[in-house]
């Protein structure tokens, strides 16, 4: 656990829960705060005794995009360069999710608004409250869609409902985007924690090397072709079954119990 710092991380066996900690804040995003998150994340990823990740915020709220209480129009340092922001600090972020060979489980509490948002939809499964919101906050500061929302957001939800909700910032309640197809799935508020958490545990015990591949190959095939994603298929697959847990996945089905695998 990092103590009382902007990002709490906290081990649960193979299962590693990343906490957003800036509730006073509903947790907006800092440099710090995204670099400490990837650095995370990607510790994670070499990490072999961690085989799941699950994040969420503390607080009433995910995430509240961007801190903008850091930065003044009328100060001597105006305009920021939102260029390095994007380059330096969101790309590597979501690049690490994206890229991450264990499951990425988000639970979204509260309100996922401009990149927030679109760091709760980087992640492979969202469940949400109820009560929660995901947000594209950008147009209403005079801004773009960042942290790959405009990537994302199309492949979930189609460009018709994405240009909508980027152009007019309307917020998109939780029923709403399970619907959609944003997210897996919207759960009572007082059941996220319970369940989130049940998903990742079991995310954790399974075959991990075979899941990093599979997060891999559903990536590709958003720009691939046929015959390119086949071939892709066919070397991951390769890989996948000189595994042992491949081989404890046949002796588990052969013996009709449940596999023991060791994410090896």
């Amino acid at each position: 656990m990092t103590g009382a710092s902007e990002l709490r991380a906290d081990r649960d066996g193979a299962c590693l829960l990343l906490t957003l900690n800036r509730p006073g804040k509903l947790n907006a995003l800092t440099t710090s705060l995204i670099t400490s998150l990837t650095a995370e994340i990607r510790r994670a990823g070499d990490d072999p005794d961690i085989r799941a990740i699950l994040l969420t915020g503390a607080g009433r709220a995910f995430c509240a995009g961007q801190d903008l209480g850091r930065r003044n129009p009328d100060g001597p340092d105006w305009p920021p360069d939102l260029r390095r922001s994007v380059e330096d600090f969101y790309a590597p972020l979501v690049k690490s999710i994206l890229h991450c060979p264990k499951p990425i489980v988000c639970a979204v509490n509260g309100v996922a608004s401009g990149a927030g948002a679109n760091l709760a939809l980087a992640c492979d499964i969202v469940l949400a409250a109820e009560t929660a919101r995901f947000i594209q906050s950008f147009a209403r500061v005079g801004l773009i869609p960042d942290a790959a929302g405009t990537w994302v957001l199309p492949r979930l939800v189609g460009l018709a409902r994405a240009r909508a909700i980027c152009l007019t910032g309307r917020p998109v309640g939780a029923r709403e985007a399970e619907g959609w197809g944003m997210i897996w799935k919207c759960v009572p508020d007082d059941r996220l924690s319970t369940e989130a958490q049940a998903l990742a545990t079991s995310l954790a015990t399974g075959p991990t090397f075979a899941l990093g591949l599979t997060k891999e190959a559903l990536l590709a095939s958003s720009e691939a072709k046929l015959d390119d994603q086949i071939a892709f298929e066919a070397e991951a697959q390769a890989r996948s079954g000189a595994t042992s847990d491949y081989a404890e996945g046949v002796r588990a089905f052969l013996a009709k119990r449940a596999p023991v695998f060791k994410g090896r």
